[in-house]
């Protein structure tokens, strides 16, 4: 079992999803809820991230940053596949320092070819599935939501 701590990963988002518990390409906000998750796991293991989706609107293309992930929205152009073996192929003999996250055997393959090292989905989901989304992780032990304070504020007879 690779030890994923401390490495910098390349993410093929829409391929990891559906492998995630919890997680499916039919919910909307899936892309968020994956980065949720990815900013708690690379904030834990001090892990970069660079995650590329697909078929990205073209109000949402471009390069957006969260903390120590960064997500890659690609265009209808071309495939996330397509935009990571370029990016692998930018870093040069870099690429060899990065781990590729997919079961999408071109992709695989591709990065092999780059030097960089291969990870299934289905593994780095199960080792993912342990980790607080981000704003879990922040929310102090025994921490009231809104509503549990309002109900105290309500028994107490204050007003916030």
């Amino acid at each position: 079992k690779p030890d994923i701590s401390l490495m910098p990963y390349i993410l093929d988002g829409h391929n990891l999803i559906p492998k995630i518990p919890g997680l499916s390409l039919r919910d909307p906000d899936d892309e968020t809820r994956l980065l949720e998750m990815l900013q708690g796991f690379a904030r834990r293991e001090r892990a970069r991230v660079e995650v590329f989706f697909d078929r990205a609107p073209a109000t949402r293309q471009g390069k957006q940053s969260y903390g120590r992930v960064t997500a890659h929205f690609v265009t209808y152009r071309i495939t996330a596949d397509e935009a990571i073996r370029r990016y692998l192929q930018s870093l040069g003999k870099g690429a060899r320092n990065w781990t590729v996250v997919s079961s999408d055997r071109q992709v695989q393959v591709n990065a092999r070819a780059l030097g960089a090292r291969v990870l299934s989905s289905e593994a780095f989901a199960r080792q993912i599935s342990q980790y607080p989304k981000a704003a879990e992780e922040d929310k102090p032990e025994g921490a009231l939501s809104a509503d549990e304070v309002d109900e105290w504020l309500r028994l107490f007879g204050e007003e916030r």
